[in-house]
């Protein structure tokens, strides 16, 4: 009976010991994705200054989390920080994010954008804003706001 013990306790080590590396992998795999997130969100232009999000630290590469949700799908949560708490702006930017990831992306992926705690005086409201699908269709299909986020989410070289 010991020896039976003894086995199933190395399988059990050795099962476990398989997991780690595992693990390692799909941490550097949501890592990658999270790059890839950054890399396209990094580059819109601020609604009101010649610099973009990234220049004027709105986001970062800290910003972006991505999880796993199934098979090839994928929850990718970004948090801004506006450059002033009372920034008048931020639901346009909010708005860009959404756009350009929606465009850009080419992985199925659920989109969750917050303003980070604390830095907005009414992040609650734009929050629930900018993650409300019918809001965004309907800003969007206004020719002014939609003007001006395609000129915040084009490339230069477009």
């Amino acid at each position: 009976m010991e020896t039976v013990s003894r086995l199933v306790s190395q399988i059990a080590s050795h099962l476990l010991s398989l997991n780690g590396p595992r693990k390692v992998l799909e941490s550097r795999r949501m890592e990658d994705k999270a790059l890839e997130v950054y890399d396209v969100i990094r580059t819109i232009r601020d609604p009101e200054k010649p610099q973009t999000l990234e220049e004027l630290d709105v986001v970062s590469e800290k910003s972006v989390e991505v999880q796993e949700l199934g098979e090839e799908e994928y929850l990718i949560t970004i948090k801004f920080c506006p450059t002033v708490p009372h920034c008048s702006l931020a639901t346009l930017i909010g708005l860009c994010l959404q756009v350009k990831l929606q465009r850009c992306l080419p992985f199925k992926h659920k989109l969750e954008i917050y303003i980070s705690e604390g830095t907005h005086s009414t992040e609650e409201d734009i929050n629930k804003q900018i993650n409300d699908k019918e809001r965004v269709a309907a800003a969007m299909e206004n020719p002014n706001l939609r003007e001006i986020v395609e000129s915040c989410v084009t490339e230069p070289d477009d």
